[in-house]
């Protein structure tokens, strides 16, 4: 039995930062950073069952295109989708009043839908990149035990040798998406690697007052090629949903609309029309899954 102080739970026995139990997740969950844009999936759903909110944790459940579906924000970075992953596993796949794991194990779909910024100048803002695979710069899955064989380690190995980065800096980690999701909900789409960065100014290149430790960060990632495979964006939370998804059994994709591009220095500042419209298009081809 997992003690108090480590699986913590709220006075109604949820989970303490969702806020909700098993029988209120879907098998899938659309994962979004801002807690203001899951009010842009409700129009779509038929029936909301539940809603909850907890910080910037915002989650909704019901009947959406003739599916259950769970769209719940995470806020900004990888800490927070340690946060997310762990507790709606635990959620669906451990007996919350008696803190064991259930003997039978329940696998979810994990889609996020987000923003980011294009790395090459032919991805140009308003565009959408799948994460084929994501790169970790942030250091979260070096803090788990896991099957290695579950990441990409000869591509992780060649980024290291082409990076270079200093000792001081975490471990990189690479994580391919589900293929199935990929197929159903992105075949049209950008397809390539997506960096994932602790922050959002220096771990992206930004320069404001204190300078970068690393020399042009975005160069070393833009001229980086594996196998055809190149990193295509920056952004926040991919590499953790996708490594937590491999050690935890989950499926997972990343969709983003491109609305910066760091080479071009173009930046899509009202991208709330083009945002619902891939909202749509992911809602609808999910529902044909």
């Amino acid at each position: 039995m997992i003690q108090e102080s480590e699986l913590v739970l709220a006075q109604d026995g949820s989970l303490y930062h969702l806020h909700l139990k098993g029988e209120q997740i879907a098998d899938n969950v659309i994962l979004v950073g801002d807690p203001q844009r899951v009010d842009f999936f409700k129009p779509f759903f038929s029936h909301i069952e539940q809603e909850t909110t907890n910080r910037e944790i915002h989650s909704i459940t019901g009947e959406c295109k003739g599916k259950r579906l769970t769209v719940l924000s995470t806020g900004m970075g990888t800490d927070n989708i340690d946060i997310i992953i762990n507790e709606l596993d635990a959620a669906v796949n451990m007996d919350l009043e008696k803190r064991t794991a259930k003997s039978s194990h329940r696998r979810l779909n994990f889609i996020r839908i987000g923003t980011s910024g294009a790395l090459h100048s032919e991805i140009p803002v308003g565009s959408i990149v799948a994460s084929e695979y994501a790169i970790g710069l942030d250091g979260l899955l070096n803090f788990y035990k896991h099957n290695s064989s579950l990441f990409e380690e000869d591509m992780t190995e060649a980024f290291c040798q082409h990076a270079k980065l200093a000792s001081c800096f975490a471990k990189p980690y690479i994580a391919q998406c589900d293929n199935k999701l990929m197929e159903k909900l992105a075949f049209d789409c950008h397809k390539g690697i997506t960096a994932t960065a602790p922050g959002f100014y220096a771990p992206q290149g930004r320069w404001l007052t204190i300078e970068p430790a690393i020399d042009d960060i975005n160069g070393i990632l833009t001229s980086f090629e594996y196998k055809t495979n190149k990193i295509l964006n920056f952004e926040m939370e991919t590499s953790a949903i996708y490594g937590l998804s491999k050690v935890l059994g989950h499926n997972a994709l990343t969709l983003c609309l491109i609305i910066a591009n760091r080479q071009s220095g173009t930046f899509l500042n009202d991208y709330k029309d083009k945002m619902k419209a891939l909202i749509e298009q992911v809602l609808e081809r999910l529902s044909q899954m």
